[in-house]
């Protein structure tokens, strides 16, 4: 048992039975589990309104077809209606989950400018932070690539010194972009001191692609580009070699896992056990229950037989360690002068619980259904499984009208 007093935004002091001072307020948490907020390592938020729609007549028969038949047509369906109530309905769910960041990578080929500050308006409006970028990418011609490069770089500016959002330069893949789009997306990063958030080798057509056009490997070729550097975010690295792996590992960059979605897609295991220090979860587009994820991703991991040591615990706080460097702050701890970003789950152990077990209660009791209160910033964004001043009936029952409208345009889309 022990005390917690927030102050500014941070845990200012931390102990057993501390005194209150005059007009503290004081919230008795007995019985309770408290843990510091959980962090979305990649997910594409305009997703979110995704469930249930039409699939195309004939099924994709392999990941690049996922991509042309689904998730193209629904990026260029999106407007800025969608993109915002896309990601407050996610906002609201990662709220639910114990999630209080999200490192989203976002593309709407039809609606690229202002974007990013339609995300972050929906999920200020929640209290959740993030860490945003638009997805640059050739395939929809020099312009719309331009226009990318600009969203980016506006963002990022613009909110170079924000305490809840920051951003990153956001890149498609290899297999999407010249070298000479690579070079805009390397230059606005070395510009802004700031880190490039790709997708890589998550299918083997990235792979081949690299090898046939270029001669070389994605890595080698992302890293002539100077792509790869120590703020990066690579996303998947399903199919690297050890070659790449090591390359990867010197660079420091951060590797995110997206077990859900490589299921899904059937492009494989990541070998995750290659992530190393810098390794952390995502859920490329999937709810952010972080939770699930982890156990999800540990689970898959026992099944794959992968016999190589793995610290499971420092997979799942990778994204607290990654935004304590994009932030320049503290978070993923309950010390002294950490960012106030906590969760309170009801979770009951019914056996004995101590930090030497903690993972064991996590992977296999705890349950996103457990949270109860979630605190951004010092301040309480849930409470009693009540989000303030968020109306989530009525934001739900126009998210359903819009993503009907959003639907019929993307069936109107030629692939």
């Amino acid at each position: 048992m022990i005390d917690l007093r927030i102050s500014n935004g941070f845990i200012s002091e931390k102990g057993k039975n501390l005194l209150p001072h005059p007009g503290e307020e004081v919230f008795d948490l007995k019985g309770k589990i408290v843990l510091p907020g959980m962090v979305n390592a990649h997910t594409h938020l305009y997703s979110s309104l995704s469930r249930g729609m039409p699939m195309p007549k004939t099924p994709p028969r392999n990941f690049l077809e996922v991509l042309k038949k689904i998730w193209w047509k629904l990026d260029r369906a999106l407007d800025e209606e969608t993109i915002y109530y896309s990601a407050l309905i996610g906002a609201i769910e990662a709220v639910q989950c114990g999630t209080t960041t999200m490192i989203d990578h976002h593309a709407s080929p039809n609606a690229i400018r202002g974007s990013l500050d339609i995300i972050k308006e929906a999920m200020a409006k929640v209290g959740l932070r993030g860490v945003l970028c638009y997805e640059v990418t050739d395939r929809g011609g020099k312009k719309q690539r331009d226009e990318g490069i600009a969203e980016n770089e506006s963002f990022i500016h613009t909110n170079s010194k924000n305490t809840h959002f920051r951003g990153l330069v956001g890149a498609h893949a290899s297999f999407t972009l010249n070298d000479e789009s690579l070079l805009l997306c390397a230059e606005l990063a070395k510009a802004y001191r700031t880190g490039v958030h790709i997708h890589v080798a998550e299918d083997l057509c990235d792979v081949s692609d690299a090898k046939k056009k270029y001669g070389c490997s994605i890595i080698e070729r992302l890293s002539k580009k100077n792509i790869i550097s120590k703020k990066s975010i690579l996303a998947h690295c399903i199919h690297l070699s050890q070659k790449d792996y090591t390359k990867l590992n010197k660079s420091q960059a951060w590797l995110a896992n997206n077990p859900r979605s490589n299921m899904n897609n059937k492009v494989g295991v990541a070998p995750i056990h290659q992530f190393k220090n810098r390794g952390m979860i995502g859920t490329d587009g999937f709810p952010s229950d972080m939770i699930e994820e982890a156990k999800i991703a540990f689970f898959k991991r026992q099944d794959s037989q992968q016999k190589q040591k793995i610290d499971f615990a420092q997979l799942i706080s990778g994204g607290q360690r990654c935004i304590s460097e994009i932030f320049d702050s503290p978070f993923g701890t309950l010390d002294k002068n950490s960012n106030a970003d906590l969760i309170v789950s009801d979770y009951i152990a019914p056996t004995p619980m101590s930090k030497e077990n903690l993972l064991g209660h996590y992977l296999f009791g705890m349950r996103s259904a457990n949270i109860e209160s979630v605190m951004v910033g010092g301040k309480w964004v849930m409470k009693n499984r009540v989000i303030s001043g968020v109306d989530v009936e009525n934001i739900y029952s126009t998210a359903a009208q819009k993503s009907k409208k959003m639907w019929i345009k993307m069936m109107e889309t030629v692939p």
